[in-house]
């Protein structure tokens, strides 16, 4: 079967504008090609409409050719749904979206080897535990989705997509919210998936578009800036929007504040267990986070570090003693998940939900536009519902919520994951830089120790945590 993928002119607007202006490039076996670029500049957009399910309030024009059938002529008469999983298979941004929230993941993996591949029985079973062994999901395998940590979903739907027979795959920023060590393995995955099938990847990721090679095109606004040689983009890219994600890269980050500070405790954990489900994850803990102190929490995927959040902020119970210095109401301590789609109703406007948080605490609606304009986000792009707008989008609206609550303690878990390497440094540093005008403790979660180290007062590990 013709196993190419072929993007003539492409073109998708909306009702505001152009989304996606002319794209064409084609992808073959063994010729990867990563798409990486602005958050928000239509990358994802692309992938659904690929994957023929772009939403009927967008128009596309051109073609897009998938194993010989135009999608664009499929979707305009029925969803091209004979093809996914056979012949074309997506791993979608938020990868929670496409596990069934009520199955555990040994019967979801299992689902594809038995309606994908045509295995039966204990066939399938044992094919579906090999896969989640290969993923480091094993003792997973009996947890359903709201179970896992953010990379453990991650890595679950990476596997469903991966026992598919499909020679096409579209990998949406694959990794996601994945630590060093399961970065390598599903880069390495994706790699050898890419010697003999059509991939395509979407990432902010920039070592992984150096492990997978190939080609490499970079978007802003909708448009192609540059593309050619993995290697040639990625070392010396010649459009100035290339060299500025390079700069803006972690490793090249100048330190927030170098600058050793002292800190009253605000919140502290003296000798507590702390469990999820049967599971112990910390044991006889103890941690203190001082008023106004900037404390970055790294770890492994699934280590604890959202757990660990949860119970800083009271959400989650602990075996022990939680002491916090000084009272503070419900909404002075406050949370940025790290899937921000699931914290917004889907079907009211953004700015809606907006102005019900500031009516609801008596805010004072004026700082609205200066965080606006320093998080990048537009007026217009409020009026949309949350499920029109893109992850790293969805991402910056959630950190504004957060901030005009002006909160005294605030979890930001993987709060720049979804963005561009540009907006990531601008949105990290307002973030810290907001928290400590304002006194504002804060818990910063990311995978990425070389980010936290350029913006926080200390860095703690989880793995340390347990050595207590």
């Amino acid at each position: 079967m013709n196993s190419v993928l072929q993007i003539e002119n492409l073109t998708i607007v909306s009702s505001e504008g152009t989304l996606v202006d002319n794209l064409s490039f084609t992808v073959s076996p063994g010729e990867p090609v990563t798409i990486i670029g602005e958050t928000g500049s239509g990358k994802s957009l692309l992938a659904h409409t690929i994957m023929g399910d772009l939403p009927r309030n967008l128009q596309a024009t051109g073609k897009v050719l998938t194993a010989g059938q135009d999608m664009l002529q499929a979707h305009a008469t029925q969803t091209p749904s004979s093809l996914w999983g056979r012949t074309i298979v997506m791993l979608p941004q938020e990868p929670v979206k496409a596990l069934s929230p009520l199955m555990k993941l040994r019967g979801q993996v299992g689902e594809v080897f038995r309606f994908i591949r045509n295995l039966r029985g204990d066939n399938a079973q044992t094919f579906a535990d090999g896969a989640l062994g290969r993923t480091g999901l094993t003792q997973a395998a009996d947890k359903i989705p709201s179970q896992l940590s953010g990379g453990m979903a991650q890595r679950a739907a990476y596997t469903c997509v991966a026992a598919t027979s499909a020679g096409i795959m579209i990998a949406d920023e694959p990794t996601k919210g994945l630590d060093n060590h399961h970065k390598a393995v599903l880069g390495e995955e994706l790699r050898q998936f890419a010697k003999t099938g059509t991939l395509l990847t979407i990432t902010h990721d920039m070592s992984l578009a150096k492990l997978l090679g190939g080609k490499v095109i970079i978007m802003q606004k909708g448009k192609v800036l540059e593309t050619g040689a993995a290697g040639r983009v990625l070392n010396t890219p010649r459009s100035p929007y290339g060299q500025a994600l390079l700069n803006a890269l972690p490793e090249n980050w100048t330190p927030l504040s170098t600058k050793k500070r002292s800190f009253a405790p605000l919140i502290t954990l003296q000798d507590c267990a702390i469990k999820r489900g049967t599971d112990v994850i910390f044991d006889n803990l103890s941690l203190a986070l001082g008023k106004g102190e900037i404390v970055g929490l790294t770890g492994d995927s699934g280590s604890g570090k959202s757990t660990l959040g949860n119970v800083l902020l009271g959400l989650l119970p602990a075996d022990g003693k939680r002491h916090i210095a000084e009272p503070l109401a419900r909404h002075n301590m406050l949370k940025i998940y790290q899937d921000p789609p699931n914290a917004f109703a889907k079907n009211v406007p953004v700015i809606q939900l907006l102005d019900d948080v500031i009516r609801l605490h008596q805010l004072n609606d004026s700082e609205l536009d200066p965080l606006l304009n320093e998080l990048g986000l537009s007026r217009q792009l409020l009026q949309r519902h949350a499920g029109m707008i893109s992850g790293g989008e969805l991402q910056r609206v959630a950190l504004l919520r957060a901030l005009l609550l002006k909160p005294a303690f605030l979890v930001a878990d993987e709060p720049a994951s979804r963005l561009d390497p540009i907006t990531s440094e601008v949105v990290s540093r307002l973030l810290v830089s907001s928290c400590r005008e304002r006194q504002c403790t804060l818990l910063f979660i990311s995978h990425d120790r070389q980010q936290l180290e350029k913006l926080c007062d200390r860095v703690i590990d989880t793995n340390s945590l347990r050595q207590q």
